[in-house]
C-alpha cells in the first residue's frame, strides 16, 4: 500500500504528517475540494519527458505548466507530458494520477514550484485517489529534496505584469 510506504519514510526522518482520507478524487482539484484545503497548499504531480527521461514536476493545484518558459527554466528544446503507459511501472503501488509528490522514491528529478515551497503545509495523494497527506512543507523539501524553480507555472486567469501589459508575446532570441 503506497501510504504505508510514505508512512514509514516519514516516520524513519521524523516528520510529522497527517494522513487524510476522501471520498474519490481525480484531479488536484477536487482534492483540495475533499480535503478541505487551498488549491496553492495542493501538490499536483506531473509526470514530464525531458531531454528523453523521466521527471517529476510538483505545482499548486491551482497552477498549469507554461511550456516554453517551462523549457528555458530547465534549459531544454525539449519537455512535454510524459504518456502515461510510459510511466506507470515506475509507481507499482500508486494509482494513475495520484502519485506522490517524492521523485527520489521512484528514481526521478523532481522539480517544485517556488509558490508551493513559499506554502507552510502541502497536501498531496498518497498513492490513491482515497488517500491524502498533509505535511509541512520544509519537512517535503528537506525529505524530497525537489529542485525549486520560480518560473515556468502559471496560475490560469493570472493578470500579466504590468512590463509585458500590451505584448502579444515573449520575444523570441534572434538566432
Amino acid at each position: 500500500m503506497p501510504v504505508q510506504t510514505l508512512i514509514e519514510h516519514l516516520k524513519s526522518h521524523g516528520a510529522e504528517y497527517r494522513c487524510l482520507s476522501h471520498p474519490p478524487g481525480f484531479t488536484a482539484h477536487s482534492l483540495a475540494h475533499h480535503c478541505n484545503v487551498p488549491g496553492d497548499q495542493v501538490a499536483k504531480t506531473v509526470i514530464i519527458e525531458l531531454d528523453g527521461r523521466m521527471a517529476m514536476l510538483v505545482m499548486p493545484a491551482s497552477f498549469r505548466i507554461r511550456w516554453d518558459r517551462m523549457m528555458d527554466v530547465l534549459n531544454t528544446d525539449f519537455v512535454e507530458l510524459a504518456d502515461e503507459a510510459d510511466f506507470t511501472d515506475r509507481f507499482p503501488d500508486c494509482e494513475v494520477g495520484a502519485m506522490p509528490p517524492f521523485g527520489n522514491l521512484f528514481g526521478m528529478t523532481a522539480y517544485c514550484s517556488e509558490t508551493l515551497a513559499e506554502q507552510p503545509e502541502i497536501t498531496f495523494a498518497a498513492g490513491s485517489h482515497t488517500e491524502a497527506m498533509q505535511i509541512r512543507t520544509r519537512d517535503y523539501l528537506a525529505l524530497a529534496q525537489p529542485v525549486v524553480i520560480s518560473q515556468g507555472f502559471i496560475r490560469p486567469g493570472a493578470r500579466r505584469p504590468a512590463w509585458l501589459a500590451g505584448k502579444p508575446g515573449r520575444p523570441r532570441k534572434a538566432g
